[in-house]
């Protein structure tokens, strides 16, 4: 089996309509999963100030925190209150979304704390969603700020995620596996991995050929009331592909 299925996290907002840490550490273990990218909306930093009892309860699990996010960055005060967090948890890059004018901010808390950003497409209609307005990105910042490429919301956009991420591979510090069909109207709906428009076999074997060392993360936002079945679906289908490779 490829070592990519190791690596494998799932983006705790699948499993939102999950309030509690217990519900959250449940899913997880029930999907056979224990790295997680966490949502702030499980919890979030900035208005937490219990990090040490919350890290040792995932601790106690065997449940490693691979990234955070989506955050953004319009306060210095909340985005260093991040940057602690992922400092003392021992991950190392934040998922995000940011605007132009908060570039210069995100490059020197990346230099002050030795953490990577990377910014999350999400889709045409999104700032940095299409692959010119990606390539325009990279062009202003150093090596700091990279991708976290959402596989779904990249083909929103109308563009090939294998194709991107060879693209942006020295950039390429995160993947969000997410796969969707589109009706008619081009409104995008999730679907179990690789059954959509996502060529997960190709994506994979890309990944697992040139030594992808960055975060590979689950994200199915579907089924709210009850995620769990689905989402075991997606671990089945990446597990499947990476047996194979």
């Amino acid at each position: 089996m490829s070592t990519l299925f190791s690596k494998l996290g799932i983006q705790t907002y699948c499993f939102r309509v999950y309030q509690t840490q217990e519900e959250l550490i449940d899913a997880l273990k029930e999907c056979g999963i224990r790295r997680m990218e966490l949502w702030p909306g499980h919890y979030n930093p900035a208005e937490r100030d219990d990090h040490k009892q919350f890290l040792l309860r995932l601790a106690n699990e065997g449940i490693q925190i691979s990234t955070f996010g989506v955050v953004g960055f319009s306060d210095e005060t909340v985005a260093r209150k991040t940057f602690e967090f992922a400092c003392e948890a021992g991950f190392n890059s934040i998922n995000a979304d940011f605007k132009e004018d908060q570039i210069e901010l995100v490059e020197k808390l990346c230099d002050e704390y030795g953490k990577k950003v990377t910014i999350h497409n999400h889709g045409r209609k999104h700032i940095w969603g299409p692959v010119y307005a990606l390539e325009h990105l990279f062009e202003i910042t150093s090596s700091n700020i990279g991708l976290c490429l959402d596989t779904a919301w990249m083909l929103d956009s109308g563009d090939d995620p294998l194709a991107v991420a060879q693209q942006f591979r020295e950039r390429l510090y995160g993947v969000h596996l997410k796969d969707f069909v589109f009706d008619s109207a081009g409104k995008p709906e999730d679907v179990i991995i690789g059954t959509g428009n996502l060529d997960l076999t190709g994506l994979l074997a890309y990944l697992d050929k040139t030594n992808f060392d960055g975060t590979l993360t689950l994200e199915y936002e579907g089924d709210y009331n009850d995620p769990i079945p689905s989402t075991k679906e997606c671990v089945a289908a990446v597990r499947d592909v990476c047996e194979k490779l």
